[in-house]
């Protein structure tokens, strides 16, 4: 089929995809245009990767935005958002408005009414239904990319249930899922009503098989001879063997798949030995700088090392990297700079990095509900191996595993070289998916009553391969318990609604756990205030019965075993007692008083249960409550955190530190007998001690050597707090309670990184924590200072950045920018800061958290 004879596309397309060489349909497209896809019907498309799936999308919503309509295109990623986006933008110059909304889950992006084709996450689009977005009806056609991804039990729901509320806005509304690996694509096509254009079709040759001895075995029967010599391993022996081309363009890349961030760094160690031998004199000069951009990212060891290896024309790819270095990465592989990454299986996860050769070097990864190393699943494997090949670029695309004996050989082709992917199956009736999307869902006003909701939900694909409709029934009366226990819905009669608190906790997108152990952690602190304060002013006998435990902790350690067992037979025979209850929820403070009472094991117990913490007259001092890392533990303790590992030694730290902090918790501490209950308390503990240093200037690098973590772990920390502090500061607003402004601060600080005295400055556009210290300890201290102060203070504070010192002076406002003739040597001497002033900041930190480095 030739794109020419595409009639139903705005004006200029057809001849703009023959301009780029799109002069005839591969058959799977074409295949989707005869089923109805430039028509307005929905279509399943399970059709491998590099085939063509991204202009089937582009036909469906340039098609269905030439009728008049508007397009939604959902991604798993952010980063594939922006690709995605600058993709689709080709098509503005035909009078197409192009789109993208990946944050700020409250907001009801009201400016994207305007545009024709929205690239969003799943989540994104789940909380714009739920901040009812006026133009969700307008949408004619959405596309779910990576229609697999409802088989995850973290993202699958969300996508799932998103689909269904889509549809039920918008009951002509197009559909198009598209996917590389799904074992059940018809059951897929089923649930959204959809027809299955389903291939095998490639535009180039993928040949997968095996690596045993000194060759690849192929699926085809053919082999390719890869000698690894005595010592040496088999992956670089591969990826040589791909760079081994007479010329430039016989050239071949490699993707190497393994299974944890580390081994992903240090197979990217020995790929850069290889690579280096294969970079010429010019590609040396741009990886070098592109070393450089990769450094200035982030001061921390992971930048360096990573820039390290990039210089020698390799890398690797984890979530441990920041989103920037993830970005540079990439392009540079795709323009072929880079010559091998060695990732783990996120980079497989739809972003466009196709290679000659991909090496699937792990095949198991640790699996502790396993119990051990688990085999990956066919989808994964087959989603790694989908990468290779370049249409274009390669003329064949090679998929390896790699064994070390004939039987692995031919357990690996069994397993997945000859082996179908598996069916996607909803993970939509767990408890914790359903919390949250039973509450939007009432809220959202898409289900007012019990069977309205059951109504709702069987338009899931759930429903569709349930043979136990009676279950999705049973979870749903206990969530519907959960959430009535909390207050964030109420029964009239038989009719269901969501209290205001209700629909806040929706819109602001948050698990209704963490909203009841957010707004439980607050009143609990409200109402310990004065008792607290006095704590944190050293006036209660509270120092001195920490003193007294830590005294006693040798003596309980003996005895520790014993009363273990004992309170563990009671708590199963109290949960026996209570099995039968009609509810079985608690909230967050009833749980943990309920085991954490005033026995002396406890890091706390200076207040009894009986609701009068604050009974003592109101006390004045200078101390704040709650305090920063109060806040910070009170949503690190949430599920919507993903907290730190306490690893080897960790306990006996975050103990001490426990009984050092105790006054600052917005909660009372679990006793150490709670075994599990403890080890949350001290993981969220950890993880808040990372957001302190964040806040108190310590440097990046400090911080990922402490904790173990990557720069990528603690942006993602920094933001998921920021917004879980944002929702706090919501919650206490509309319950009227004291924190408000405290919790704005520590989220300020969070924010920017920075002490309370930088908020201020870091708050411009372009200044930053490093540069908001430098300023400060050169006097400029706030945003009226940059408008005012002399101009070579400021120059010689940035280090003599002038663009830099412009960019700042104006988005603070100051009238004349120019830092022409400006001469830094021309600065008092106190305006050339010495460092101290980080020194000062690391201290500081430091003193807060008690802690020493970790080894």
């Amino acid at each position: 089929m030739r794109t020419a004879d595409l009639t139903s596309l705005p004006t200029g397309v057809p001849e703009a995809l023959h301009d780029e060489g799109i002069e005839e349909l591969y058959p799977p497209q074409a295949e989707a245009v005869e089923a109805g896809l430039t028509d307005g019907e929905s279509l399943v498309a399970a059709v491998p990767t590099a085939s063509g799936k991204t202009l089937v999308a582009e036909l469906a919503m340039l098609s269905s935005v030439a009728r008049g309509g508007k397009a939604l295109y959902i991604v798993p990623l952010r980063a594939l958002a922006s690709e995605k986006k600058a993709e689709f933008e080709r098509w503005e110059e035909y009078g197409i408005d192009v789109g993208v909304s990946t944050g700020n889950y409250e907001s009801s992006g009201e400016w994207l009414s305007s545009r024709d084709i929205i690239v969003a996450t799943s989540e994104k689009v789940d909380s714009l239904v739920r901040n009812n977005a006026a133009w969700m009806d307008q949408l004619s056609c959405v596309v779910a990319d990576e229609v697999h991804l409802v088989n995850d039990r973290n993202r699958g729901p969300t996508l799932e249930v998103t689909l269904a509320k889509l549809r039920r806005l918008n009951p002509d509304l197009q559909v198009v899922a598209l996917s590389a690996t799904v074992g059940n694509a018809g059951e897929v096509a089923e649930w959204l009503d959809a027809e299955l254009v389903q291939s095998d079709w490639r535009p180039i040759d993928l040949k997968m098989g095996v690596h045993y001895g000194n060759a690849i075995n192929f699926d085809d029967g053919s082999q390719r001879e890869v000698s690894v010599g005595r010592g040496e391993r088999q992956a670089p022996a591969l990826v040589a063997d791909a760079l081994d081309g007479d010329d430039d363009d016989d050239q071949g890349s490699s993707l190497v798949f393994v299974n944890s961030r580390r081994n992903a760094e240090s197979a990217a160690r020995r790929m850069a030995d290889v690579t280096e031998q294969y970079i010429t004199g010019d590609e040396r000069g741009e990886l070098a700088q592109l070393a450089a951009e990769i450094r200035d990212v982030s001061d921390t060891e992971t930048s360096e090392d990573l820039a390290n290896v990039v210089a020698k024309g390799a890398a690797f790819h984890h979530a441990g990297l920041a989103s920037e270095h993830r970005t540079l990465v990439e392009d540079a592989f795709r323009d072929r700079l880079i010559k091998c990454i060695s990732a783990t299986p996120t980079l497989a996860a739809g972003v466009n990095t196709p290679s000659r050769r991909v090496i699937v070097r792990d095949w198991q990864r640790y699996d502790g509900d396993y119990g051990g190393m688990k085999p990956l699943d066919v989808l994964e494997v087959h989603q790694m191996m989908g990468r290779a090949g370049r249409p274009g670029l390669d003329p064949y695309g090679e998929a390896v595993l790699l064994a070390s004996d004939a039987d692995t050989r031919d357990e690996l082709f069994e397993r997945y070289i000859w082996a179908e992917a598996e069916n996607v199956r909803s993970k939509l009736a767990a408890e914790p998916a359903l919390r949250t999307h039973l509450l939007a869902t009432v809220a959202s006003g898409f289900a007012h009553t019990r069977e309205g909701l059951l109504e709702f939900l069987d338009q899931t694909l759930y429903a569709t391969q349930t043979d136990d409709p009676e279950r999705l029934g049973q979870v749903t009366d206990r969530v519907l318990d959960y959430l009535d226990v909390n207050g964030f819905i109420e029964f009239e009669g038989e009719t269901i609604k969501a209290t205001p608190v209700g629909h806040t906790v929706s819109r602001l997108y948050l698990d209704p756990m963490s909203a009841a152990e957010i707004i439980d952690g607050l009143e609990w602190g409200a109402k310990h205030r004065s008792e607290k304060l006095r704590a944190l002013a050293g006036e209660t006998p509270e120092k001195t019965k920490r003193e007294k435990t830590k005294r006693e902790k040798t003596k309980r350690e003996k005895t520790k075993r014993e009363k273990t067992k004992r309170e563990k037979t009671k708590r199963e025979k109290t949960k026996q007692e209570t099995a039968d209850d009609s509810t079985g929820f608690q909230r967050a403070s009833e749980m943990v008083s309920a085991g954490g009472g005033g026995d002396g094991n406890n890091c706390g117990g200076d207040a009894d249960d009986s609701g009068n913490g604050d009974t003592v007259e109101e006390f004045e001092t200078d101390q704040t409550y709650p305090t920063p890392l109060g806040l910070y533990h009170l949503v690190c303790r949430t599920p919507d955190m993903y907290q730190l590992y306490l690893k080897s030694g960790d306990r006996e730290t975050y103990t001490e530190l426990c009984y050092e902090r105790e006054p600052e918790f917005l909660g009372r501490v679990p006793s150490e007998y709670e075994d599990v209950a403890f080890e949350d308390w001290l993981s969220a503990l950890k993880t808040a001690t990372l957001l302190e240093d964040w806040v108190g200037e310590v440097d990046e690098s400090r911080i990922t050597e402490r904790y173990g973590v990557g720069p990528g772990d603690i942006r993602g920390k920094v933001e998921t707090a920021e917004w879980l502090l944002g929702a706090a500061e919501r919650l206490a607003s509309e319950l009227d309670l004291d924190a408000v402004y405290a919790v704005r601060e520590a989220k300020k600080r969070v924010e920017y990184g920075v002490g309370e005295e930088l908020l201020d400055l870091a708050g411009v556009r372009g200044v930053g924590r490093k540069r908001a210290r430098r300023l400060f300890e050169a006097g400029v201290e706030t945003r009226a200072d940059l408008r005012e102060a002399d101009k070579s203070r400021i120059l010689a504070a940035l280090r003599g950045r002038r663009k830099t010192a412009e960019n700042i002076l104006e988005a603070a406002g100051r009238k004349n920018p120019s830092m022409d003739d400006i001469d830094e040597s021309d600065a008092p001497d106190d305006a050339v800061p010495d460092d101290s002033g980080f020194e000062t900041a690391k201290d500081r930190a430091d003193q807060q958290a008690s802690l020493g480095d970790f080894e």
